[in-house]
């Protein structure tokens, strides 16, 4: 071989190794303070392909790591608002519960304050007859339960709950043995053969007169008529 081809052929080894270098130095970067210039790229958008596989599997990973801990923080957050609503279901029940028992309690102390203060205007129906277990319960609920024992000692001092009963000396009549029975008219017409307008006239007399059938009782404990 001559010199002259020697000598090419070692420009020509140089040449191919320069432009390997500057190739090699665009994709890995050269060395700082390096001379040799670097060969401009034909593009510069990288592709997920142009990326090692190690640094692809580390990018899934994070991802995935990410994407859990979303999971995890929507899940934690389901189960504090469902623990809200549960809490909050339980007051709104507990308090629908008090509420209802302060309602039936209240029901229950006007009942037993109606009862015990009774119901004149109360209605019953007419008959031609009436035993005396009707004519105590016509009593019971015009008189009360708080007065209806005065009442009733006195009803059965004075006539033994028969609403017919007269006294052939004085006149008096009916149960509480208004005398005359004719004063009885000022409740109603029938106070002949109506319990009812009778026990309404004897508690009207009882609660002007005493102040309540329980006075009456008391001063007729002393006196043996009222």
């Amino acid at each position: 071989m001559s010199r002259i081809s020697v000598r090419g052929l070692a420009v020509a080894s140089a040449t191919a190794v320069t432009t390997v270098g500057a190739v090699v130095g665009v994709a890995s970067g050269a060395e700082q303070g390096s001379t040799t210039e670097p060969v401009e790229a034909a593009g510069t958008t990288t592709l997920l392909a142009d990326i090692p596989d190690g640094q692809q599997v580390q990018q899934a990973s994070l991802t995935e790591q990410i994407q859990a801990q979303s999971d995890a923080a929507d899940a934690t957050a389901r189960q504090y608002a469902e623990q809200a609503a549960r809490v909050q279901a339980a007051k709104d029940a507990s308090a629908k519960k008090k509420a209802a028992d302060k309602a039936e309690k209240l029901a229950k102390e006007k009942a037993e304050a109606a009862a015990d203060q009774g119901d004149a205007s109360a209605s019953f129906p007419v008959k031609a007859s009436y035993s005396v277990a009707a004519v105590q319960a016509m009593a019971r609920t015009i008189v009360g339960s708080g007065q209806y024992a005065c009442f009733s000692n006195i009803v059965s001092r004075e006539s033994g709950w028969d609403y017919t009963a007269t006294n052939a000396s004085s006149g008096a009549y009916g149960l509480v043995q208004s005398n005359p029975g004719s004063k009885m008219a000022s409740v109603a017409s029938d106070w002949r053969t109506n319990p009812a307008t009778q026990i309404r006239w004897g508690l009207n007399y009882m609660n002007s007169r005493y102040g309540s059938p329980c006075g009456a009782w008391e001063f007729w404990q002393g006196h043996s008529y009222y």
